[in-house]
């Protein structure tokens, strides 16, 4: 039952988001046509190298997280099979 609600619930979401995607501010009047941007103010430029370097580092920021858990594991399983070798005499394989 809950599996439906939540598959249920994720379908309206996503095919409820290009609703809400939409500009509010702004009638379809001035959604039509291209603008170049030369010809757009200065307060509707927005420049993209500040978004994409905040992308890649976070990205980098992210990525770096999960090599050190999965070091972290490691460090454990390792110091595991060490201890349990211990345990047994060091018996071989």
């Amino acid at each position: 039952m809950m599996r439906r609600v939540y598959s249920a619930l994720v379908s309206f979401l996503l095919l409820a988001s290009p609703v809400f995607a939409q500009p509010s501010g702004q009638s379809p009047s001035q959604l039509d046509g291209f603008v170049p941007l030369d010809q757009l103010p200065p307060g509707e430029q927005m420049p993209a190298a500040p978004l994409l370097i905040a992308a890649y580092a976070f990205f980098l920021v992210l990525m770096m997280f999960y090599l050190w858990t999965i070091w972290n594991r490691l460090s454990k399983v390792e110091k595991d099979m060490k201890e349990l070798a211990r345990r047994h005499g060091g018996a071989a394989r």
